[in-house]
């Protein structure tokens, strides 16, 4: 059998006519740019994130970026991010012009530590944190309460990176709900994704919601007026119609990954592999299922050689990449050791059950 990590077909095949259809729409109106299909879709998305406001942009990295800048967090400010997480949620930091400073995440589930984030906040050298980027990695939403308890106590902003945890629920509620402002992805790949680089923010403040879209529009609040250097970061017609095709289908989709998680995580019993952990508070939406093992290695030439597709989230963490190398001497042991254990495996719309048993089986017979 052959499996690959990650397959787009079952749900393009299933939206297939809807998809080209988008097209045609966009194509025969002849607009690309802020128009109908732009607006239906962030007022749909505002909705089913449960805020008031989104605006898209060009890609999950812009829309920190822009969040960060439409809260006048820049030069010299410092900003918490998880010393766990996909470099984007980083680079937005360093585009602004602030500083990252590194919280060491909860291993059981790879999302920042509340507790350890006080810790900084109490060591503080005396520069300023201004903000706190919690990452809903892998599709698990963080533990919101303390972080926005936190955040209210010392006076923190706070940007959600939701770049892979559509739909996900906290206690109920929406993520992308909590902070001031939070940041999506819809790259093709993510559980929301269109068929090309966008993203979009979304928030409850008008404010927030003008200035991101004028500094995403070069700067400007209507056309030849410029109230902020800004960039060229917009959602197009084309993935908006694209997006406004699958969001009412993303909670059926998600339902189908948890199903598989499901699966994944009461079947496999392998003592050498660790599962991840689902606190009571968490609904997550499964963008990867990410086990840890000592023998790494071992376990991905044996899963490959059965021909079962995997990844690694992130084999290098961010602290120990070329361009980030004044934080090499961190210790960041935490981070470190996911990235030396992690293996993501197979998890994907429209997997069969008779692959979901052959990856179980896989496993559970690793020696």
């Amino acid at each position: 059998m052959n499996i690959p990590f990650s397959s787009f077909v079952p749900m393009e095949q299933e939206l297939n006519k809807e998809l080209k259809a988008a097209f045609d729409r966009v194509l025969d109106a002849s607009w690309y740019i802020d128009g109908r299909e732009d607006h239906a879709f962030e007022k749909a998305f505002a909705e089913y994130c449960g805020v008031k406001h989104c605006v898209g942009c060009g890609n999950g990295l812009d829309a920190l970026v822009l969040s960060l800048k439409a809260l006048g967090i820049g030069k010299g400010d410092r900003v918490i991010v998880p010393s766990n997480t996909f470099i984007a949620t980083v680079l937005a930091v360093t585009y602004a012009g602030a500083v990252p400073v590194f919280v060491e995440p909860d291993i059981r589930t790879f999302n920042i530590d509340p507790n350890r984030i006080e810790e900084t906040l109490r060591t503080s050298d005396g520069t300023t944190i201004k903000a706190i980027i919690p990452v809903h990695l892998y599709g698990q939403p963080c533990n919101m309460d303390p972080i926005m308890e936190l955040a209210k106590q010392y006076g923190l902003s706070v940007i959600e990176d939701c770049a892979q945890a559509h739909g996900a629920r906290y206690k109920g509620k929406r993520i992308g709900s909590f902070g001031d402002v939070s940041g999506f992805s819809f790259y093709p790949g993510k559980n929301l994704g269109a068929l090309g680089d966008s993203g979009a923010i979304v928030t409850d403040s008008i404010c927030i919601a003008e200035k991101v879209k004028a500094l995403g529009n070069y700067g400007s609040d209507y056309k030849y007026h410029h109230i902020y250097q800004g960039q060229n970061s917009r959602l197009d017609e084309l993935q908006a119609a694209f997006l406004s095709v699958k969001l009412p289908v993303l909670d059926k989709m998600n339902a189908e990954r948890r199903r598989i998680a499901d699966r994944y995580l009461n079947e496999i019993s392998n003592p050498e592999i660790v599962l991840p952990y689902v606190p009571e508070y968490a609904e997550p939406v499964w963008h990867i299922f990410a086990v840890r093992c000592k023998r790494r290695a071992e376990l991905e030439q044996y899963l490959n050689g059965k021909g079962i597709g995997t990844n690694k989230h992130y084999p290098t963490p961010i602290h120990k990449q070329e361009c980030y190398r004044e934080y090499t001497k961190l210790s960041l042991p935490i981070a470190e050791e996911i990235s030396e254990t992690e293996l993501s495996i197979p998890m994907y719309y429209g997997m069969t059950d008779e692959e979901i048993e052959y990856i179980v089986e896989a496993l559970n017979s690793f020696k």
